[in-house]
């Protein structure tokens, strides 16, 4: 069994066949779970609205369903990952 370390190992699937086929081989570090299990802090959240394909919410929620994630949380996981990814790309602190 091939053990996924961080999310960017999963490829994109060309089919549910294929997913399917890549999870009988392989499985999720528990520590990679953990991590993304959304702990509320102290700080207010504001709430937005966004539109999306019916199609593309569709595949976020079954990409989400496979990782055992709310789908909400994971979007807003993916959303802090890209940030910190732009931030250090730029050299911004904030």
């Amino acid at each position: 069994m091939n053990i996924i370390s961080a999310w960017s190992e999963i490829p994109e699937f060309e089919s549910d066949e294929a997913e399917a086929e890549f999870w009988n081989s392989h499985a999720l570090n528990p520590r990679l779970i953990n991590a993304s299990i959304h702990s509320p802090d102290s700080r207010e959240s504001t709430t937005i609205t966004l539109r999306f394909d019916p199609r593309m919410l569709s595949r976020i929620k079954r990409i989400a369903r496979s990782r055992f994630l709310n789908y909400q949380s994971m979007m807003k996981q993916w959303l802090a990952e890209r940030m910190e990814e732009e931030m250090r790309r730029n050299g911004d602190g904030e």
